[in-house]
């Protein structure tokens, strides 16, 4: 049996990683000057950016929830990966051979997630076959009468389920799957009351399931046969890869527009992100067989990269019964999003596939370019409940729609809304706006009394947090121990060698800065390697741990890979050069208070002045 990754070969793949280019399958990274990005942090719900990626370092840290680490480490947390698997990945993915200690192969283990990743995708591609057969027409019928052809269905990796209830598993056990990989990737079911399986998708046209890096991770399968006794849809089960409240279909194929526009379209089938995408709207994304729920907030604000407002959230409903309660889901999640949500109601109610087969591709983009706002949407669907034409349906209409106008974010927009509920209701200005004063004074009564709560339930708690860099104090002599650290962690091989050895010598006044710069002390030979960071980290005692993190993470003040080279130098020589100034301060007292008649000692410190003073030309030479 073979054992454990070459530790070499986890360094070369390491080191061919950009951390960045892995992240950005996940978050919307922005510049956040020379060799930093940043972006929403994936680990916790966040409406600023404060998690920071250093490609040069190749490690990341999140400022508001501590997460930090490698490449490696990364993946373990999003993907729920193993160490071993983590590497694996990426070595596909940089084209690197992995060697194991005792031997040339990796070991065999039939419950671990890439088998379950490649069973899913070795099914998708069998799906994908089939589609092209005899017994598949039924499939290719439904597709084209959607507007769907054979280039359409192979961008979107369509397939077909055989009528047969185990050509698949036979195919894939044939392929060296087992029954368990078969039953954990939720491709089979187990017969009740009798021993064996069967294919669990049969006789269906199948879509496969991506996560967002583009793995297939499950599938959705329509029915097409009248003898067909299952739902008219059918996915895969929860299984370790696939958790359908965390998935949305085409997100792999929509993330880079998505983050450019800074605009997603939430959709409900699968052949309307189809149709989206083939009419141009290629940020459409849809639910997979669940409600849209907080989880898929979490999902696309990182990939919107949701902090700045600016970008928008587009829902597209039907207009009947099932569509409004979709509506009013998504209505109750709105405010945790900061980008601005709307709506999209298709003419005659169409959905975006019939629309674009009916009325062709310029009516789905006019769609989602005539949507409304959610509020606004919202509004005229709540008042729609209400018989308007007398006194008593209208002050309940009021008092139903004054919270939602309350709840706009932006203040400006609130008397837009509160003059447009006064028309709607037909209703005297002043009186639609003492409504909406005083919902809004009841929220923020509620809200404030929830905070004040909060806020002295964690004043009142014990404080365990490490320490970091928030902690340090901010005078001129801890601010330059703190930036020479800074750049000596973020840029070794530029602050070179012999100019850290000679900073690692220094005197700190600030003894936790101190610890951090005796553990750079002690990771000195290895500074030019890829674990250079980690090294140091594993050096300092873990409440300091973030402290180094947070250094190693922070922006440094220069735009330019140039100007950040020389800052980097520059800081680290001011803070040898203030070491000096202090051996100097202390060698001229020295001198005053010798004895003049003991000229041993004295021409000693006399000496010891000439080499700081021939540093320091040096220093400044250099």
């Amino acid at each position: 049996m073979a054992g454990l990754i070459r530790q070499d070969d986890i360094e070369e793949v390491k080191a061919r990683t950009n951390i960045a280019d892995i992240v950005s399958d996940y978050v919307s990274l922005k510049s956040a000057g020379v060799g930093s990005m940043k972006g929403l942090c994936p680990f916790h719900d966040e409406r600023s950016p404060s998690f920071h990626v250093r490609p040069q370092v190749g490690f990341y840290h999140c400022f508001g929830c501590g997460e930090s680490g490698d490449v490696y480490s990364f993946l373990q947390k999003m993907d729920h990966v193993s160490f071993s698997e983590a590497v694996e990945r990426l070595a596909g993915r940089v084209g690197i051979e992995l060697h194991y200690e005792g031997g040339e192969g990796a070991a065999p283990d039939h419950t671990n997630r890439a088998r379950l990743y490649a069973a899913n995708q070795a099914a998708a591609d069998f799906f994908v076959e089939r589609l092209g057969s005899a017994g598949a027409a039924v499939g290719r019928t439904f597709l084209g009468e959607r507007g769907f052809d054979a280039l359409a269905a192979a961008r979107f990796g369509v397939g077909f389920a055989p009528k047969s209830w185990d050509e698949l598993t036979n195919h894939l056990r044939a392929k060296g799957f087992t029954t368990e990989e078969l039953t954990l990737s939720g491709l089979v079911s187990s017969r009740e009351g009798a021993s064996g399986v069967y294919d669990r998708f049969r006789g269906r046209l199948v879509w496969p399931i991506r996560d967002i890096t583009g793995q297939t991770i499950g599938f959705g399968a329509r029915k097409l046969l009248d003898d067909d006794k299952g739902p008219k849809y059918l996915n895969t089960p929860e299984t370790p890869i696939y958790h359908k409240a965390q998935v949305l279909y085409g997100l792999d194929l929509a993330k880079r527009d998505i983050s450019r526009g800074h605009q997603v379209v939430v959709v409900e089938g699968y052949t309307d992100v189809m149709a989206c995408h083939l009419a141009g709207v290629t940020t459409a994304v849809a639910t997979c067989g669940t409600s849209f729920g907080v989880d898929h907030i979490k999902v696309l604000r990182r990939v919107l990269g949701d902090d700045s407002g600016v970008g928008e959230v587009v829902f597209t409903f039907d207009p009947d019964a099932a569509g409004q309660k979709a509506a009013m889901r998504a209505f109750s999640e709105e405010q945790r999003f900061t980008a601005q949500t709307f709506v999209a109601v298709g003419p005659e109610g169409l959905d975006p596939c019939d629309l674009r087969l009916h009325r062709g591709d310029d009516a789905v983009r006019r769609l989602i370019d005539s949507k409304k706002p959610m509020f606004e949407f919202m509004i005229r669907q709540l008042l729609g409940q209400y018989n308007l034409d007398t006194v008593e349906g209208r002050v309940a209409a009021l008092r139903s729609a004054a919270p939602i106008v309350s709840d706009i974010r932006d203040p400006a927009l609130r008397p837009g809304y509160t003059h447009e509920l006064a028309r709607m209701l037909g209703m005297e200005l002043g009186e639609v706006g003492k409504a909406v004063s005083a919902a809004l004074t009841r929220s923020r009564s509620s809200g404030s009394g929830e905070d004040t709560a909060r806020h002295a339930g964690r004043d009142d708690a014990p404080r365990e947090q490490p320490f970091s860099m928030v902690d340090l104090a901010t005078d001129p002599v801890t601010r330059l121990e703190r930036d020479g650290l800074m750049a000596m962690l973020q840029r070794p091989t530029v602050v070179g060698l012999e100019l850290l050895q000679r900073a690692v010598q220094t005197t700190f006044s600030n003894q936790s800065l101190a610890v951090v710069r005796d553990a750079i002390a002690a990771s000195l030979a290895h500074h030019a390697a890829s674990d250079w960071l980690d090294r140091v980290v594993t050096e300092v005692p873990a409440p300091l741990e973030n402290l180094v993190k947070d250094l190693a993470m922070a922006s440094l003040p220069e735009r330019s890979e140039g100007a950040v080279a020389r800052y980097v130098r520059d800081v680290t020589v001011a803070l040898v050069d203030r070491d000096l100034l202090r051996q100097k301060a202390e060698l001229l007292g020295r001198l005053q208070r010798a004895d003049a008649s003991n000229r041993e000692v004295y021409v000693a410190i006399q000496r010891e002045l000439v080499r700081v003073e021939a540093e320091k030309r040096n220093l400044r030479e250099e």
